[in-house]
């Protein structure tokens, strides 16, 4: 891939980290209003429709462009990326179902926890599990990564355990949503550069609602003057955290390397901080502001020593 287009995608994902890194104080206002389950199954049902809307618009034109070009379409592109695709379909709903199990994680996590900051700095922990996790890929670890792994195993320390050594419970299933994170980071590596990527969104959403909901109807007792209260932060985790930043994430992971992109995407972590002081007049404590700092040193280190490794799609 040429240099520019490279540095193109590298700050679109950074942009769509800041979306992300905000996102979590306006997740934490919605569940003022209403339950983890509903406020995920209601925003990603949003994302669905917009992403779909912007589907049809792209693929209007593609169809113009290659009408003016005159080239005769590959069937099997053309196979791949079709809605009667079934490998398309499998592959959206298994990163779905992921996602789903990470944001429902992260969800009840924020609403056991007092500091989003805090939330996104323990989600980031993806940076470091997906280069660990290509040990099971037969992959080498260079000496770096287990210093990353290490440092932030300490920044963990310091913002997770408390002075009576115990985990509150939405460390644990912040925790829990990292590795979540990790795997579907890991599978949309694998499927994002076969299939159209903006569909495949379109489908990993509409799982994420529909699950979503399946608990939502089963656990929660959700009500529309509710979802309505929660208007402004839906909207924002719907359109923006959600139809566009995941949306965001795909596109990337098709472009760039799967440690590339997981580190940029946990700049998060970051904005996090930054939208948790803005938004919502939070701050961290001295013992969290440790953790944070060796949290981002670990994920500087990753990424200030990266691998060499090959360019996707040789563009």
């Amino acid at each position: 891939m040429k240099t520019g287009r490279r540095t193109f995608f590298i700050l679109l994902q950074l942009f769509g980290a800041l979306i992300w890194g905000l996102g979590f104080a306006f997740q934490s206002i919605g569940m003022e209003n209403t339950g983890p389950f509903t406020f995920n199954s209601v925003r990603f049902m949003l994302a669905t429709v917009v992403v779909f809307f912007f589907s049809v618009f792209t693929d209007a034109g593609k169809r113009r462009a290659l009408k003016k070009s005159g080239k005769t379409p590959d069937p099997e592109y053309l196979k791949d990326h079709s809605w009667r695709s079934a490998g398309l379909w499998k592959t959206g709903i298994l990163i779905g179902v992921l996602l789903s199990l990470a944001g429902n994680l992260q969800q009840v996590g924020i609403l056991y926890t007092d500091s989003v900051g805090k939330a996104g700095f323990i989600t980031a922990m993806y940076i470091i599990l997906v280069p660990v996790c290509g040990i099971f890929m037969k992959k080498r670890l260079r000496p770096v990564i287990w210093l990353g792994v290490v440092i932030s195993v300490a920044g963990l320390y310091f913002l997770t355990i408390n002075e009576s050594l115990s985990f509150s419970k939405g460390d644990v299933f912040l925790m829990a949503c990292a590795v979540m994170f990790t795997v579907q980071i890991l599978v949309i590596d694998a499927g994002s550069q076969r299939y159209d990527n903006i569909k495949l969104a379109c489908i990993e959403f509409l799982t994420v609602s529909l699950t979503s909901g399946v608990v939502m109807f089963a656990a929660e007792e959700p009500d529309i003057p509710s979802i309505l209260a929660a208007t402004v932060p839906i909207i924002y985790a719907g359109v923006f955290s959600g139809g566009m930043g995941y949306t965001i994430q795909i596109v990337c992971q098709s472009k760039l390397e799967p440690t590339t992109a997981s580190i940029l995407m946990s700049c998060e972590a970051l904005f996090c901080v930054l939208g948790g002081y803005v938004i919502l007049h939070q701050s961290l404590t001295q013992r969290e502001i440790i953790g944070s700092a060796l949290m981002f040193a670990a994920i500087m280190i990753v990424q200030l020593f990266p691998a060499k490794e090959k360019n996707k799609s040789g563009n």
